[in-house]
Order: structure tokens, then C-alpha cells, then sequence
């Protein structure tokens, strides 16, 4: 009995609990109510005449970081469609606001053997292009019996996963033979591509760095600079359990010595806000709520904003960044974006998904990596209190998050040449 088949067994017998599990999601505000057929398998748009490529990330990242792409497919080629499936809300909902004319959102199917074949059947994509690591083996066995290309893009194994797939050594050679060609973000991440049973892989760089400035609106970034004035102002971005709680403890410091002091808090879920709020009141700290349009007055401490693809804006707001999910053991969010946009960029010692880049970034003197909330209240002291000293560090790490924008052609490239897209 070959490993995908034992697991085709095994999601079979367990669908009523995956079921199960899918209500408790939704219950919990996990799922889109009014899309679940599509968890489901059963897709209610039809499908777009002509050429179809389909596109997967798991979350918010793999999508932003996709976006490029799918400007570039649809610009070479008029006629083409671009379908792409992630798995939460969060990116759901962003996609629906940031995709471009000719492609459109779908949730990607849970999976199971019948899901995924109705899911692969209906849409009949002419190239697959599945981005990073979110291997779903009854999908992508179903692609592959479809007999169409399937592409790994800026695959990622990070060291857990490394370590974790060769305990499971037939499982992962059987995932990874299934994929036509493999994009490694780097020469390290090929090379563990390859030992895990890649066929053909090859590494051109990280799509993350392609990434074009996310979008807002400048009327109301001028509105919120009229109402912030010339206060101190930070920003904790795309942040996880427990970080808001040591962002609010850093805030309590740092108004000792400046105490009109504004912190803005920008969870990555943002499901969170009735809870983080709770916790910030408990503190004595007032809040004002973006989502429900609450503006920042001068008694505001803390500005919540608790919405979807509105980075650009956030960005924009405040010189200098800490990036969330790297003060706690989670692996770290994209630092791209806020340096790019020449900020101040602050990350915790878990950035470990972006090894790499933090890495070159630290030998640039591009960012700054705190150990714990004690180190970041330091560093930001330092910011406030002589921020024009940073000026050099700003201009660094946009020269470093543009440096590498020529992975783009690099990727479009191998595909139209090997596969015609």
C-alpha cells in the first residue's frame, strides 16, 4: 500500500470528523458561510472560456505574493484566466479586493479523494501553480492524474518541516514526485526540495521580493496624519497571540518619557480585535477601533486596525515597524513590505521563515532584531528620541527589498518557455 493511498484511506474514513471540523470553523468565523460548497468541492461559477491557470497559496502571504504573477500571465496573454485558491477568510477576502480583471477567488476544497477530483474535473486548469508549501496530497494527486503541469513556486521547507517530512520519508517522495517542475526560494531550499524527493528543481529567487507597494488611499492618509499631528508613532504589524499583550506592556514603558505616545496595533487575524481590545482596556488603555470607523483623538493610545488590505495605508503611517508572528515562536510575517517603503524595521528572534532574507538584511544593517518586548522598548526609545540617525538604515532597506524585483521575469521566463504561459 503506497503512503497517498493510505492517506486517501484515511481522509475517507475520517470525513465526517473533517466535516465536523469545518463547522466548528465556521462557528467560529474560520469559514465563509455563503461559499462552503466550495469547501466542499462543488463550485457554483463556471468556468471561463479558454486557457485557465489555476494559482494556490494557503494565506494572506502566499497570496500577496502571487500577485505580480498574475498581473504579468494576464498581461502576456489577453485571452488568459487566472483562478486563485487559498483556504482562509482573511485572504479571501483580500484577494476579492486586489485581484486584477480575468481572475477571480476560489476556496480551495477540503481533501478528500471526491472533493478534490470534482474541484480538479470542473475547473480543468491548464497549469498549476502551487506557491510555497501547503501540500494537500488527495489535490495535488488528482492534478496529477489530470495530466497538467504542476509547478511548485518559491517552495519553502523551513528547518521543522525539514525535519518533521524526513521522519515521513515515502509520504513527502511521494508529494513531491507529483510536481512537474520546483521553484526553490533559495539554493538551500532547493537542495532540501531535492533530498525530499523533488524531480526537477531549480531556484531563481524569492517572489516575495517582486512584490509591487501595496495600494491606498491618500485622502485618508492625510486624514489620519491630521489627526495623529506630530505625536510619536509605532506600528505593531500582523501580530499573533500574546504579541499585542507585550506591544501594550512596551507602550506603558515608553509613555514615561513620551506620553503622547500612539501604538498601532494591526493583528494578522483580525477575528481577534473584541479579545486584544479587552486586554488593552484591562491595561487602561484607550482604544480606537479602525473597523468601526472610531477616529484617533488625543486621548487615543492605542489605534486597533483591525481590517483587511490596508497595509499600504498602515504602512504609511508610522516611521517605524515591528513585524509581528517573530516575538513568539511562530516563524515571522513579511518584512518586505514595511521596508520597501523605507521604514524603520523592527523583527523578533522567530523570524526563522525568513532566514534568509533576515540574514542579508542584518548584514546590510537593514533591520533590527530585538530579543524580547525589554529590547524592543529599547530600540524604539532610541528611534523617538534621535529618529533622524535611522535615516541611512531606511534608505538601505529599501535598496535590499527592491534588489531583487528581476525574480519576476526570471520565474515568467521558465514558464513560458518550458510550458507556454
Amino acid at each position: 500500500m503506497t503512503a497517498l493511498f493510505f492517506y486517501q484511506c484515511l481522509s475517507i474514513l475520517f470525513y465526517p470528523f473533517i466535516l465536523l471540523l469545518i463547522l466548528f470553523r465556521l462557528s467560529k468565523g474560520k469559514e465563509n458561510k455563503s461559499r462552503i460548497h466550495e469547501r466542499l468541492g462543488f463550485p457554483k461559477k463556471a468556468r471561463p472560456e479558454g486557457k485557465l491557470v489555476w494559482m494556490h497559496g494557503a494565506s494572506v502571504g502566499e497570496c500577496l505574493s502571487m500577485l505580480p504573477l498574475v498581473k504579468k500571465l494576464l498581461e502576456e496573454d489577453k485571452t488568459l484566466h487566472v483562478m486563485v485558491t487559498s483556504g482562509t477568510v482573511t485572504s479571501a477576502d483580500l484577494m476579492q479586493k486586489r485581484l486584477p480583471d480575468r481572475a477571480f477567488h476560489q476556496f480551495i476544497p477540503i481533501d478528500t479523494p471526491l472533493a478534490a477530483r470534482r474541484f480538479v474535473k470542473h475547473w480543468n486548469a491548464d497549469a498549476i501553480l502551487w506557491f510555497e508549501s501547503d501540500f494537500w496530497p488527495n489535490i495535488l494527486k488528482a492534478i496529477y492524474k489530470n495530466k497538467k503541469p504542476l509547478i511548485l513556486l518559491n517552495g519553502r521547507i523551513s528547518d521543522k518541516s525539514f525535519e518533521r517530512w524526513q521522519k515521513f520519508p515515502h509520504i513527502i517522495q511521494s508529494i513531491q514526485s507529483l510536481f512537474t517542475l520546483s521553484f526553490g526560494q533559495t539554493t538551500e531550499d532547493a537542495r532540501r526540495l531535492k533530498i525530499l524527493g523533488a524531480q526537477d528543481v531549480i531556484s531563481t529567487g524569492n517572489l516575495k521580493f517582486a512584490a509591487v507597494n501595496p495600494p491606498f488611499d491618500a485622502q485618508e492618509l492625510e486624514k489620519i496624519h491630521q489627526k495623529i499631528g506630530s505625536r510619536p508613532v509605532w506600528c505593531m504589524a500582523s501580530t499573533h497571540d500574546d504579541e499585542e499583550t507585550q506591544g501594550a506592556e512596551v507602550h506603558l514603558e515608553l509613555i514615561k518619557k513620551f506620553p503622547n505616545l500612539l501604538t498601532v496595533f494591526v493583528p494578522r487575524h483580525p477575528h481577534r480585535a473584541d479579545s486584544i481590545i479587552q486586554m488593552l482596556q484591562k491595561k487602561g488603555l484607550k482604544v480606537a477601533r479602525r473597523s468601526l470607523n472610531e477616529e484617533i483623538t488625543p486621548s487615543t493610545n492605542v489605534y486597533l486596525a483591525d481590517t483587511i488590505g490596508e497595509m499600504g495605508l498602515l504602512y504609511q503611517i508610522a516611521p517605524v515597524v515591528f513585524v509581528g508572528g517573530s516575538l513568539i515562536k511562530f516563524g515571522g510575517q513579511n518584512m518586505l513590505e514595511p521596508m520597501r517603503l523605507s521604514r524603520t524595521v523592527l523583527i523578533g528572534p522567530h523570524a526563522f521563515n525568513f532566514r534568509e532574507i533576515v540574514k542579508t538584511a542584518k548584514e546590510k544593517q537593514a533591520l533590527i532584531e530585538v530579543s524580547d518586548k525589554k529590547e524592543l522598548q529599547s530600540e524604539l526609545e532610541k528611534f523617538f528620541t534621535n529618529p533622524q540617525t535611522y535615516h541611512s538604515m531606511q534608505e538601505t532597506a529599501h535598496l535590499l527589498a527592491t534588489s531583487e524585483m528581476a525574480v519576476l521575469d526570471r520565474v515568467w521566463d521558465i514558464l513560458h518557455t518550458r510550458f507556454n504561459l
